[in-house]
């Protein structure tokens, strides 16, 4: 059960966000439901994660990898849930996703997308555990301004991971959307 209460008062403002929400998403997300008791949060996260969804540096595959390993070790289920349905869109399979838990052991991930992994499960660390080695690695595969850009992702990711986690939010069912239904 969520921490907050996810039936905010139902203001106008709210309801054109829950409305943006639902054309965006199929439901009214969670997050957006609890933040709703501080309209002021809410409009900034809005804001800012609209500008995040306007980052291309880095390729939308690597970004959403290390997306699942900071929520992941956070161990936010309603980002794990989001983001298995988020990558899905942008065409990782949902085997790789499945594997990111364990992905150390996995056969599955590339070099590149190993050492992506890594640099955002040190940054989730608390505290930080990047290493000028992990940084290094990542410039033989990223260039400066991809380097930046997944840094603020992981810790974008924390912000989400962390508020959602804090609050008490589980799955809403989108992992469910990315499964394709056993034939009768």
């Amino acid at each position: 059960m969520a921490r907050i209460s996810l039936d905010p008062p139902r203001t106008l403002r709210y309801r054109l966000y829950a409305l943006v929400s639902r054309r965006m998403f199929g439901t009214e997300v969670d997050p957006l439901r609890a933040m709703g008791h501080h309209l002021g949060v809410a409009t900034a996260d809005s804001v800012f994660e609209m500008q995040v969804k306007r980052w291309k540096a880095l390729p939308d595959g690597l970004k959403d990898l290390a997306v699942m390993v900071a929520s992941v070790k956070i161990g936010c289920s309603w980002c794990v849930d989001f983001g298995t349905w988020e990558a899905t869109t942008h065409g990782i399979p949902l085997a790789k996703l499945e594997a990111v838990p364990h992905w150390r052991d996995s056969e599955l991930f590339t070099e590149r997308e190993r050492l992506v992994m890594e640099y955002a499960e040190a940054m989730t660390a608390d505290p930080p555990q990047v290493t000028d080695e992990m940084a290094e690695g990542l410039r033989g595969f990223l260039s400066e301004r991809q380097l930046v850009e997944l840094t603020m992702m992981v810790a974008v990711e924390n912000l989400r991971s962390r508020f959602n986690a804090a609050a008490g939010l589980t799955g809403q069912g989108f992992k469910e959307r990315c499964e394709i239904p056993a034939r009768a």
